[in-house]
């Protein structure tokens, strides 16, 4: 089975870990370690939306500086 959200760098996943738990905690969604296959997909949605939106900001403050 192919999963395209592999993790290119395995180094990187617990940071990937850390951040998903920061986004999730930023928008009041109780995300535990492990399976969170209870969410649900607004849930799960803002968490991604939160994490993308932090990741152009960051992005953004690169460039101008």
């Amino acid at each position: 089975m192919n999963r395209s959200n592999r993790i290119v760098v395995p180094e990187a996943r617990q940071a990937m870990e850390r951040f998903k738990m920061e986004a999730a905690n930023e928008v009041g969604v109780n995300l535990k370690q492990g399976y969170n296959g209870n969410l649900t997909s607004r849930e799960a949605g803002s968490i991604g939306g939160q994490m993308v939106k932090k990741m152009i900001e960051s992005y953004e403050n690169s460039i101008k500086g």
